[in-house]
C-alpha cells in the first residue's frame, strides 16, 4: 500500500512538496494573508509497520526558527494519546521518523484541541449549576465567541485563550480551569466563586483554529496587536470581548499563550504601562511568587525581557487591560517544547500538564484574592 498524507480537516496544515516512497518532503502553509507559519497537523495513512520519514523543509522562514532546536513533534494513532515522536532538526529541516502500528497516524505541532471538543466543553460547562453561557459576538467567518460566566462574587476576573490559534495547549488549560471552577467538591473553587465572577473565553480565535493558523484570524490579523483599537472589519473577536470587559470591569486577568522557543512555563506582565503603580506591581509579583511556590512546573528565572517604564505596547491585551482598568493583568506562557525544569521524555509538555497548571493558577489567585481591589471605573 502506498502511504499518503492529508491535512484536509479541522486545524490541518501541511503541503506535500515531494514523495519518494515512504519519504515525504513537506511544507507548512502560512496563515491566510500573513507571513506567519509554524503550526502543522496532518495524517499519514497506509504505512502500518513501515518507517516513514517526514521532512518539513521550509522552517528557515518560519515565524520562530528558534522554536525548532530541541523540539519534538507530537504523534497519535488514536487522536487521544499524544506522545513525542523521534525528531531531529538540522539546517532548517525538521525530520520525523516513525513506524505506525496502524494505517493511520496523526502528527501535530502540539496536541490539537478541536472545534468539536470546544463545543463539547461549552455545552458541558453550561450545564453546571451557576454557569451562564453567552455569545459575546462573532468572528469574521461567523463563529461564536463563547463566554462562560461562573460565580457571583464582587471581583470580575477574565480568563481568555487562543488569541494565537496554533497555541492549542491554551484551550487544554481552559478545559482544566472550567472543570475545576465547576467542581462542587473543590473547596478553593467554591471560595473563588464566592469572591469572584469569572468571565472565561476559551477560544478567542475560532477561525484561525479551524483554518490551521499559527497566529492570526481569518483576515491575517494578529489579535494580540489589536487591543488598543479593535474594529469590526479586522478584529471583531477582540472588539466584542473588550466591549464586554468595559461593561464588567476587570480586577484580574490572564491571557493564556504558548511560547515556541522557551522551554519553560513563565508569566509576562505589564511593566512599562504609563499608569503603572506600585500596588499593581506588588500584587503581580506576589502572584508570581505564589504560583512558583505551588507548582514546580512554573518558574520566574526565564521569560521575556522587562519593558522599560513608559514603553509598553498598548496594542497587546495584558498591557491594555492593566492600563485601561488599573488591574493586575498577566500573560501565561506554556512551552511547545518540554518544560526543562521538569522534563517528561515520553509526553513532553502535554494536555494533562496544561490542565493541572490551570488548577494551580486558580489556587494561587485564591491565596491572594483578599488583596485584589475592585476594578477602577471607566
Amino acid at each position: 500500500m502506498t502511504a499518503s498524507i492529508t491535512a484536509r480537516f479541522d486545524s490541518g496544515n501541511i503541503r506535500v512538496a515531494d514523495q519518494r516512497g515512504d519519504v515525504f518532503d513537506l511544507e507548512i502553509v502560512a496563515d491566510r494573508d500573513s507571513e506567519f507559519y509554524q503550526w502543522f497537523h496532518f495524517r499519514v495513512a497506509g504505512a502500518a509497520g513501515r518507517e516513514v520519514t517526514l521532512r518539513i523543509v521550509n522552517l528557515a522562514g518560519s515565524a520562530y526558527p528558534g522554536g525548532w532546536p530541541g523540539y519534538s513533534a507530537r504523534v497519535s494513532e488514536d487522536r487521544v494519546d499524544w506522545r513525542l515522536a523521534p525528531t531531529t532538526y538540522t539546517g532548517g529541516i525538521l525530520e520525523i521518523r516513525y513506524t505506525p502500528a496502524t494505517d493511520g497516524a496523526w502528527f501535530a505541532y502540539f496536541a490539537p484541541y478541536s472545534m468539536e471538543r470546544h463545543h463539547d466543553l461549552v455545552a458541558r460547562t453550561a450545564q453546571a449549576p451557576g454557569v451562564t453561557a453567552s455569545v459575546l459576538g462573532h468572528s469574521l467567518d461567523g463563529r461564536a465567541i463563547d463566554c462562560l460566566t461562573i460565580g457571583d462574587g464582587p471581583l470580575p476576573v477574565w480568563l481568555y485563550a487562543r488569541q494565537h490559534p496554533g497555541e492549542s495547549m491554551t484551550e487544554w488549560w481552559m478545559e482544566g480551569a472550567l472543570d475545576y471552577l465547576t467542581d462542587p467538591d473543590a473547596s478553593i473553587a467554591r471560595a473563588l466563586r464566592a469572591a469572584c465572577t469569572f468571565h472565561i473565553v476559551p477560544n478567542m480565535n475560532p477561525d484561525g483554529s479551524v483554518r490551521g493558523h499559527l497566529r492570526t484570524n481569518a483576515a491575517g490579523v494578529n489579535l494580540n496587536r489589536e487591543w488598543h483599537a479593535p474594529t469590526a472589519d479586522r478584529s471583531p473577536e477582540v472588539l466584542c470581548v473588550r466591549d464586554a470587559m468595559d461593561r464588567t470591569g476587570v480586577a484580574f486577568a490572564m491571557d493564556v499563550h504558548g511560547d515556541e522557543a522557551i522551554p519553560h512555563v513563565f508569566i509576562a506582565g505589564f511593566d512599562g504601562i504609563p499608569s503603572w503603580t506600585q500596588r499593581q506591581g506588588d500584587l503581580y509579583t506576589r502572584y508570581l511568587a505564589t504560583l512558583e511556590r505551588r507548582t514546580p512546573d512554573f518558574q520566574t528565572r526565564h521569560g521575556y525581557p522587562v519593558t522599560p517604564p513608559g514603553r509598553a505596547n498598548l496594542s497587546m491585551s495584558t498591557n491594555q487591560l492593566a492600563e485601561r482598568y488599573g488591574c493586575v493583568a498577566t500573560t501565561l506562557e506554556m512551552p511547545f517544547k518540554d518544560n526543562d525544569d521538569l522534563p517528561d521524555p515520553e509526553y513532553g509538555w502535554s494536555p494533562g500538564r496544561s490542565v493541572r497548571l490551570a488548577e494551580d493558577c486558580l489556587a494561587a489567585l485564591w491565596e491572594m484574592i483578599d488583596a485584589i481591589p475592585a476594578p477602577r471605573p471607566r
